[in-house]
């Protein structure tokens, strides 16, 4: 006897909590997202084992594979209270491709893994519609993912989000080139867009010490409603830093996720290398001076913590800087000229100048 599998409703599996045709659903949803991200070497089509890249069609001559994986933390638990799903999607793609970038490498394929405690694939269809448009943004195919449906182990309305990016760069392109790293280098600092998706433990305590909501009017923009400021989605950097790379002067880029300010720029310098940074070259965004002042921050604790505003860092040559920074400013990014790298002893480090001066509401707890 043969019997032939049709798709059903309901059943045992149903009746402990997962959904297999809202899965195969959601899989017909997501098929037109990702064609929207087809770029050169996409193929094939969503709903295999395995997505399929052609790395021969890029036009690289001798390339190396660059691989990242990240999430996007405690942020998912504001989103889903704020409904903010699209936004999470964008920052899911924007915390792996920007950790690609960094090493010189174009992003080439994307793949996501969705984990819920109940399938609602509106919500689900939201969060990829926002993971296609990150990849958009970013330049790079949406090829594959996972939905998986997990009762017991997420609540209702819960989900989390892991996304995997692979790159290529040229071989001779590597970055950072830290042994051409030189004292009287220029760093220069590009605007983030908020908190992004680092530190949400603390701000979600802080919320909770202040009896703060979502929607609430955000302390230091009342016209704007708190969770839209906090939820803003992270900064996708890959075109703009490409267009700086492609002028020659860029050395090496440090993407500022968790540590901060301290503890990402030294993971591209060398030994005895200090990066200088002065505070006073850029403003203190009011999201983070609000943080520290309500949150009971120093200065150095929250420099570690958040970004403050600087999403991405570059170091460049001197008598190339200017020419970067046209590059990044072509490609609609705010630039700051915020430090130098001077010769130092010990292990890499940063230091701060200008700290009390320029942000005296933080400093004074310095």
């Amino acid at each position: 006897m043969t019997t032939q599998g049709t798709r059903t409703s309901g059943g045992r599996y149903a009746e402990a909590g997962v959904d297999i045709d809202a899965g195969a659903d959601l899989v017909t949803h997501i098929e037109p997202m990702a064609k929207a991200t087809r770029r050169a070497g996409w193929m094939g089509s969503i709903g295999g084992f395995g997505g399929l890249f052609d790395l021969a069609a890029c036009g690289f001559k001798d390339p190396v594979l660059v691989a990242t994986t990240d999430g996007v933390g405690t942020k998912v638990l504001l989103a889903a209270e704020a409904g903010a799903h699209r936004a999470v999607g964008i920052d899911l793609v924007a915390m792996c491709v920007n950790d690609l970038v960094v090493q010189g490498a174009q992003p080439l394929f994307f793949l996501d893994y969705f984990a819920t405690g109940r399938l609602v694939p509106a919500m689900a269809g939201e969060v990829i519609a926002g993971i296609s448009e990150g990849c958009r943004l970013a330049g790079c195919a949406l090829i594959g993912g996972e939905t998986a449906e997990m009762p017991g182990l997420y609540g209702r309305g819960e989900f989390d989000l892991a996304g995997f990016a692979v790159g290529a760069v040229e071989r001779d392109a590597i970055l950072p080139r830290t042994t051409e790293i030189r004292a009287g280098d220029v760093v220069l600092g590009l605007a983030s867009s908020g908190v992004h998706a680092n530190g949400f433990s603390l701000v979600r305590l802080v919320l909770r010490e202040q009896g703060l909501g979502l929607d609430d009017p955000c302390p230091w923009a009342p016209e704007q409603r708190l969770g839209d400021a906090l939820l803003a989605p992270t900064r996708i950097y890959v075109k703009s830093c490409l267009a700086g790379i492609a002028t020659g002067g860029v050395k090496a880029l440090a993407h500022i996720t968790g540590g901060g300010l301290v503890e990402n720029p030294p993971r591209v310098l060398g030994e005895g290398q200090v990066m200088r940074l002065d505070v006073a070259r850029w403003t203190l965004p009011p999201m983070f001076r609000w943080l520290a002042e309500v949150g009971r921050l120093d200065a150095l604790e929250l420099l570690r913590t958040f970004n403050c505003g600087i999403g991405m860092v570059l170091v460049v040559a001197s008598e190339q800087a200017e020419a970067v920074r046209r590059a990044l400013e072509g490609a609609n990014e705010t630039v700051y000229t915020i430090g130098t790298i001077a010769e130092g002893r010990g292990r890499p480090h940063v230091e701060f100048e200008n700290l009390e001066a320029a942000w005296s509401a933080v400093a004074s707890r310095f």
